[in-house]
């Protein structure tokens, strides 16, 4: 299993940025062909008890590597990279990982 995965530092207004990611981004992103599973995680602190440099982690499971190429260069997932570049660009780092069982 491959993972995309988009890590996001911590937005001016994060009312609006939620508002967006959730309403917005999610659900174009959810329509990715290939795409099995999504988890989203709000990030709320360090074990430090301090606040995180981070917002959110998404998690975007896919087959193989593959699978995700071919997502990503579907309609749907160039319409998912360009609203994320539109309204996160300068926040997310992303990264594929695979899962070591």
């Amino acid at each position: 299993m491959i993972k995309l995965i988009a890590l996001y530092k911590q937005p001016e207004n994060k009312e609006e940025f939620d508002e967006h990611y959730f309403n917005v981004h999610g659900p174009l992103t959810e329509k990715i062909p290939g795409l099995q599973k999504m988890e989203v995680t709000k990030i709320i602190g360090t074990p430090m008890g301090k606040d995180s440099e981070y917002h959110i982690l998404c998690e975007m499971y896919y087959e193989n590597h593959d699978a995700l190429q071919k997502g990503m260069s579907s309609p749907e997932g160039k319409a998912s990279g360009k609203d994320l570049m539109g309204f996160a660009g300068k926040l997310v780092t992303m990264m594929i990982g695979e899962e070591m069982k």
